[in-house]
């Protein structure tokens, strides 16, 4: 029995490293897997790039027969397909997109046994007849993705879904696996139910994704905050969600016409353009997609190294799903969320359209919690996982804006007393411009009409500007020491704990950040070497083209990464790289393996790290005798310029962006080396932009921007600013 046991976990673990190229489990996989192999029911509750497609192509890999997968959009099925059969799983997909010639065909491939896995719509197992045809054909298991849809309580209720119910019926010795991304308990309940799923194995595994770095900033001018973190974010793939559709195509406007490559998405563009815009995404044809909220479930691209929110998302439910369309494939990624107070009362507005005074309060607690998961200083981790009611295990996660840099508790108690004190001496009774302007000291018509420039706290806090105020009051509402009450325009109100605060029986702190420390965060995410990185994400994306899929299905960046630090030179090593497949090693293995092998000859300076024996992939040192804190890219660049090479002569010579050049220069000015700035901007120009940073009492880059009225651009800023933080004018 035991030697049974032995072997069947000896083929899993080698089908998982034959067939998908890895060498262990994520968390819940391997049980999930074991369960449906003993053909017993699965639910699961998995979050977005939890790697759920492992848990059922791995059985049907091993199943005899073929593993029917119930999939809600047509537009996921060939990408999956695709990159089921780049892992030598012969998979095919029935959808209406299909000609009757090609089901037809697909039908004698089903009754010839010829199909591992095959996804369908749920509206494709309703047809009639389809079952009987099912019957004919020995199915393994059937898989049910975002099962949610199957309940009324769900977020996305699909109708044609309460078809599957009939599945254990029809079928009753084949094990069923429902899996979803989001469900609460009374969901939970309601699709095992409606499935009628039999004694299922029950997994919820943990929301966390640790590779995701959560980031909230202030909204300011939104265009130039948007610009500044794409170009940080120069070449990776990314998403920027937008409210409404005038905003989407304005944001894309925008990105195109500062070069960066960018389409919209949104309800209003014909399905045909949608479809366009989304395919051209996925093939990394350009880097950005700006979308609304229509661009959701649709999108398994792994390679997404970052996710934008330009407003304020409705809740956390989305908030989390599309945040999770980034770092699927376990690499780091960003998420930023662009606040400001402004988005409330929009929000609002539609809230209070809800006719149903319960719905109305659920809809507007659900607004109330991701307002205080931007404007509350704790850790963003922390508060997204204790919504869908998970306690994250340590104080600091490490990965998000508050848990990051340099942080500080500081005593606000002062300046929230010169703000209460405001609201309590007119009544609590205005909102938060107005008490802004009272506390400034402004000089209102409506001030003066109303006396309040005669009440104690006028003035109180002129020595601060608004935007300061502003924050104040934020902080305030965050911890619960005024809330706002009445629409359209609520006002402010003193809780008793805020009271406590004003009559100093208690005090008041809040974090200050190192945010300058945290912004720098971006660019090339992965360890090993960038300019290898991207002579073989070219190769990727050339491959792909060839073979008409996209490019994450050739090779993840995760996959790319391990092969910039351990340089695999021949076809054994890189049959230990994570990712490399039978199939992957012997469609691209060759491809790969010559362009390391031809990079190494072009860097003879490169040594690179020792194969170990067996499994055990590479050893961890690479020795490279030369600059460690600059790469042979930046390198590279300092050559040129020290030729009196300009900016734009070194991008056009070597062939890449202008941007990218910058950010080597950048590099090179802070840590010190010889650069003829004057060769690189106009002297008169770079003493000008001196001026602007230090007349704009800040260090950052779109009020310069800004200030310079289009005619200082963002790498001239950028290098300004470094020059001036070496200590050099």
């Amino acid at each position: 029995m035991m030697h049974n046991k032995q072997t069947k976990e000896q083929t899993i673990l080698h089908t998982l490293k034959t067939v998908f190229g890895f060498h262990e489990f994520r968390p819940n996989q391997e049980s999930i897997i074991k369960s449906i192999l003993e053909r017993r029911d699965v639910f699961a509750v998995m979050p977005t790039g939890g790697g759920k497609s492992l848990c059922y192509q791995l059985p049907a890999k091993l199943m005899r027969g073929t593993a029917v997968i119930i999939s809600p959009l047509i537009s996921l099925m060939k990408d999956q397909v695709d990159a089921a059969r780049e892992n030598g799983i012969s998979a095919a997909y029935m959808n209406s997109t299909l000609s009757s010639q090609e089901v037809s065909h697909l039908y004698r491939e089903l009754r010839g046994n010829k199909i591992e896995l095959l996804y369908i719509s749920p509206e494709r197992f309703a047809m009639p007849g389809f079952i009987e045809t099912l019957k004919s054909v020995p199915i393994s298991l059937f898989a049910i993705d975002e099962a949610h849809c199957v309940s009324e309580w769900g977020h996305d209720f699909r109708p044609d879904y309460l078809s599957l119910s009939g599945i254990q019926e029809s079928f009753p010795d084949v094990p069923v696996a429902a899996f979803t991304a989001t469900a609460t308990s009374k969901v939970q309940e309601d699709i095992c139910g409606k499935l009628g799923l039999r004694k299922p194995f029950v997994v919820r595994a943990s929301f966390n994704r640790p590779n995701l770095f959560y980031r909230v900033e202030r909204k300011g001018r939104l265009e130039t905050q948007i610009l500044e973190f794409i170009r940080g974010h120069s070449g990776e793939s990314g998403i920027i969600y937008r409210t409404s559709r005038s905003s989407v195509m304005e944001t894309a406007d925008l990105l195109t016409a500062n070069g960066i490559s960018a389409l919209p998405y949104h309800a209003g563009l014909s399905s045909d353009v949608r479809e366009r815009n989304q395919d051209a995404f996925n093939r990394d044809e350009v880097s950005v997609i700006v979308a609304t909220i229509a661009f959701g479930m649709g999108i398994d691209k792994s390679n997404v190294r970052f996710v934008v929110h330009g407003d304020l998302p409705k809740n956390i439910e989305g908030y989390y799903q599309e945040t999770g369309r980034a770092g699927r494939d376990g690499e780091p990624a960003h998420c930023l969320l662009f606040f400001g107070r402004g988005d409330i009362p929009k929000l609002r507005y539609f809230i209070d359209q809800i006719t149903d005074d319960l719905e109305r309060a659920i809809v507007l607690e659900k607004l109330n919690q991701v307002v205080g998961f931007a404007t509350h200083n704790v850790c963003r981790r922390k508060r997204l996982l204790g919504y869908f009611g998970e306690v994250y295990p340590g104080d600091n996660c490490g990965n998000c804006d508050i848990c990051s840099g340099d942080a500080e508790q500081i005593d606000i108690t002062r300046d929230a007393q010169i703000v209460m004190s405001a609201i309590s001496r007119t009544q609590e009774s205005y909102g938060i411009g107005h008490i802004v302007d009272i506390v400034t000291g402004a000089d209102t018509k409506r001030i003066r009409e109303l006396q309040h420039d005669l009440i104690k706290t006028y003035g109180a806090g002129k020595d601060r500007d608004k935007g300061h105020w502003r924050l104040i009051v934020d902080e305030l509402l965050a911890q619960d020491l005024v809330r706002q009450e009445g629409a359209p325009y609520p006002v402010l109100k003193l809780t008793e704990k805020g009271n406590n605060v004003l009559f100093g029986r208690e005090q008041v702190s809040a974090l200050k950040r190192d945010e300058t420390k945290v912004a720098k965060r971006g660019g090339f995410t992965g360890e090993g070497d960038r300019g290898l990185f991207e002579r073989l994400r070219s190769l990727r994306k050339r491959t792909a083209e060839e073979i008409g899929v996209p490019p994450f299905v050739v090779f993840s960046d995760k996959t790319l990464h391990e092969m910039c630090g351990s340089y695999p030179r021949t076809l054994a090593e890189m049959r230990k790289i994570t990712g490399v497949g039978d199939a992957k090693l012997k469609r691209h293995g060759d491809a790969f393996v010559s362009e390391i092998n031809r990079y190494l000859r072009e860097n003879p300076e490169i040594i690179p790290p020792l194969a170990k024996g067996g499994e055990g992939g590479f050893s961890r040192v690479v020795s490279r005798p030369r600059d460690k804190k600059t790469g042979e890219t930046v390198e590279e660049t300092y050559r040129l310029l020290t030729k009196g090479l300009s900016m734009e002569e070194v991008a056009r010579q070597r062939k890449l962006a202008q941007s990218t050049i910058a950010s080597h220069v950048e590099k090179l000015i802070l840590e010190g080396r010889d650069i003829d700035i004057d060769n690189l901007i106009e002297p008169g120009k770079r003493r000008r932009i001196e001026e602007m940073f230090l007349t704009s009492k800040q260090r950052g880059l779109g009020a310069v921007i800004d200030q310079g009225d289009n005619t200082v651009n963002y790498e001239e800023a950028r290098l300004v600013r470094a020059w001036m933080g070496r200590g050099k004018g």
